[in-house]
């Protein structure tokens, strides 16, 4: 039985599930939504996920929202991309949830996708001080390894990479953060990684 992910390509959230699925070989498939014109808030969409949000796998009798609850359901089912200390992975997911993505995403939406009458400066000037001590963090983590957490890829590093493969800008720049940029090559380097672009539809009006 093949998965479906309901998700968009904008989306580094539904990155981190579609991109887990896609590194464990699991059988899905992408379910587009119109997120930018409202589908989120439809009747219909809020009986799947009453929280409005991508992404959403519907997967046999089972239905999932929140990237990393998805992930874990897949690695659980495949036994792939588990690390050894998965506390350590866990902790790394939440720190993402926290300090990562969510800031991360917020950033580039207000950079790229808000109407340039609807964005702060004061806003983006923030959140561009949170983004690079949170990158700073990481950077510094991968100085002396080349995951997240053990000898192999886990949830950790497809969790932590989720916004850091797309080319808006939103206050990462790869030349000043080394370690960052040499994880990256290496999670692209994994068979099956295709970039989130290739991996979903967009939603974003006139995206090619």
């Amino acid at each position: 039985m093949t998965a479906q992910l309901t998700c968009f390509g904008e989306s580094g959230n539904a990155y981190k599930a579609a991109l887990t699925m896609q590194l464990s070989d699991y059988a899905w498939e992408a379910v587009p939504i119109d997120f930018f014109r409202g589908a989120g808030r439809s009747a219909d969409f809020l009986a799947l996920n009453e929280m409005g949000e991508v992404p959403v796998l519907v997967d046999g009798d089972v239905t999932l929202s929140q990237s990393c609850v998805i992930q874990l359901h897949v690695a659980e089912r495949t036994g792939k991309l588990l690390a050894e200390d998965r506390a350590e992975m866990l902790r790394w997911m939440f720190w993402d949830a926290h300090k990562g993505s969510s800031q991360q995403g917020t950033l580039r939406f207000q950079m790229n996708f808000l109407p340039e009458e609807k964005r702060s400066a004061e806003v983006i000037a923030f959140l561009t001080g949170r983004v690079q001590a949170a990158l700073a963090t990481l950077d510094r983590h991968l100085e002396a390894r080349d995951w997240i957490t053990g000898d192999v890829p886990s949830l950790a590093d497809t969790a932590c990479c989720g916004y850091l493969y797309y080319p808006e800008p939103f206050g990462f720049d790869a030349g000043s953060y080394p370690a960052i940029a040499a994880w990256l090559d290496r999670i692209a380097a994994l068979p099956g990684w295709r970039h989130p672009y290739d991996l979903m539809p967009r939603a974003l009006p006139g995206a090619a």
